[in-house]
């Protein structure tokens, strides 16, 4: 199963993304998540937190220095890289992977590409949020075969947590009930 959620930028897929991961507690999911940085209110970059909660690194910045940038954010292409290395082994074992996002900043990697093929190619549970408009890596994922697309609303996005934990977790205990050994 390969879900990609999609909507206008605020609309709430980190949001969606966190209530999964708690919703999987049990089916120890990894990936990572992207969060706000705020200063007096105001946007001033982005860190990179593990669906634990536990802060991974900053993503981007106002004040940070890179040829690589997404509006008025530098993007910090090595730390972010370094992250995906030391967590590529645990993404790849987890039986469920929650990553948010795959956007502009996060496509400047090519590690990140190359994980996002990789988990593609596995029979691991990926969901995964994805920016609404975008070309290239972006717009081809939206068009790949046996990808499942999520159109959030305001209207949806309460119900879509409660309807994929249901579909997710009676896939597992399915799974589990043909499986004794599995490692979820």
């Amino acid at each position: 199963m390969k879900l990609l959620i999609t909507g206008r930028p605020g609309i709430g897929k980190t949001t969606i993304l966190r209530r999964l991961s708690l919703k999987f507690r049990d089916l120890k999911p990894s990936g990572f998540y992207t969060e706000e940085i705020r200063e007096r209110g105001i946007r001033k970059g982005f860190v990179i937190k593990r669906v634990d909660g536990s802060m991974a690194g900053i993503l981007a910045g106002v004040d940070i220095k890179s040829p690589y940038r997404v509006g008025k954010y530098g993007v910090d292409i090595e730390a972010f890289e370094k992250f995906l290395s030391e967590s590529e082994g645990e993404i790849l074992a987890s039986a469920v992977v929650l990553i948010d996002e795959i956007g502009k900043m996060e496509c400047y990697s090519k590690r990140f590409m190359e994980l996002i093929e990789k988990l593609l190619s596995t029979d691991r549970l990926l969901i995964a949020t994805i920016a609404e408009k975008g070309t290239g890596f972006i717009e081809a994922l939206k068009k790949r075969d046996g990808i499942q697309i999520i159109y959030i609303t305001e209207q949806n996005r309460d119900a879509v947590v409660e309807e994929l934990a249901e579909t997710v977790m009676s896939r597992f205990k399915n799974d589990l009930n043909n499986n004794p050994d599995s490692p979820v």
